[in-house]
């Protein structure tokens, strides 16, 4: 009865999660474009609510913003992006509302509101993103966000769902602790990769499986992780040093050897003990997503990041953590 009253919310939240999946694949487009400053003011671009076109536009854009000369391409990258974002903010407000409206009838009120402040900071990352010239901790962040918004919809949508879980399968409900612990690992990792990619330091290690020799030798911390920055002009393409992008690099291909080692227990250790189809297709589902993503990791690496598989690992990455918060979450359900 519940999940008839709330189709409606339902079926927006469900439209939403295929916006936001939209937003994450246009942001990394834009980022691995180098078109994050390619409107240097927001929220509109050069002033404008479109991108300068005509000779008159570009020429006035130029004399406002005369470190930053018109590129039509990657400001069209960036604005895109922003039209999308808006759009999604949008959906996520009238979510929040008729949510609130519902209230007495029963259905999550916390959650909805918990999505809204979570976009409304996000668009203030997005604003920073250029006011702080791509700062990577901003950038890192801005990521994190887009990621954060599509698994909170995910989880909206979950509890709205009438989300029925067979019985029979006792011998999972250990492995409930062990899904959370890899939701955080994932995390993690997606944050590695996320201060990998702010930092310019995707194409400093070029071979398999570590980094090319001598990676050991170059190994520093001292500056590599630093949240904050020395003060710069901009961020763009990167401000740490060879050694220090190295670094991150080489945490962020262990990261992902440890997520992989322990995704796959994971997985094969819910499709061993399962009894029912529901839990090993999921346990399969999993699986098969993780493999991609790990071909994709080493595609990146292979081919010198084409930007067809830069994006595509992006995107994954958000449907493996959208597959392993429906697997915990139907676990946590069966138990």
């Amino acid at each position: 009865m519940r999940t008839q009253s709330f189709s409606d919310i339902r079926k927006l939240v469900f439209v939403s999660i295929l916006l936001a999946i939209l937003v994450v694949s246009l942001g990394a487009y834009t980022r691995l474009t180098h078109a994050g400053l390619g409107c240097p003011d927001w929220p509109g671009c050069y002033g404008l609510l479109d991108v300068p076109e005509t000779s008159e536009q570009i020429s006035l854009a130029e004399q406002a913003f005369p470190e930053r000369p018109v590129e039509p391409e990657k400001a069209w990258n960036e604005m895109i992006h922003r039209y999308f974002a808006g759009t999604l903010g949008l959906f996520i407000l009238i979510i929040a509302l008729m949510s609130l409206k519902r209230r007495s009838q029963g259905g999550p009120v916390g959650l909805p509101i918990l999505i809204l402040l979570v976009v409304i900071f996000q668009a203030a990352l997005g604003m920073w993103t250029v006011t702080m010239k791509l700062m990577p901790v901003v950038v890192m962040g801005h990521l994190l966000g887009g990621f954060t918004t599509l698994c909170l919809l995910l989880l909206l949508y979950l509890r709205l769902s009438d989300y029925r879980v067979p019985g029979g399968d006792f011998a999972l409900k250990k492995y409930t602790k062990f899904a959370f612990v890899g939701i955080f690992i994932l995390a993690g990792q997606i944050g590695l990769g996320g201060w990998t990619s702010s930092n310019y330091a995707a194409l400093t290690c070029t071979e398999l499986p570590i980094c090319q020799a001598g990676w050991i030798d170059q190994l520093t911390f001292e500056h590599s992780f630093d949240l904050v920055p020395p003060e710069k002009e901009s961020y763009e393409f990167g401000h740490l040093d060879h050694a220090s992008r190295v670094t991150i690099h080489v945490m962020h291909r262990i990261g992902a050897m440890v997520t992989t080692v322990y995704l796959f227990w994971l997985v094969f250790s819910i499709y061993r003990r399962a009894q029912s189809p529901f839990f090993k297709n999921a346990a399969m589902s999993l699986g098969f997503i993780l493999s991609v993503q790990v071909g994709l990791g080493i595609s990146n690496v292979w081919f010198s990041l084409p930007l067809s598989v830069a994006v595509s690992h992006n995107v994954v990455a958000a449907m493996l953590m959208m597959s392993l918060i429906t697997m915990t979450y139907s676990l946590k359900r069966k138990v």
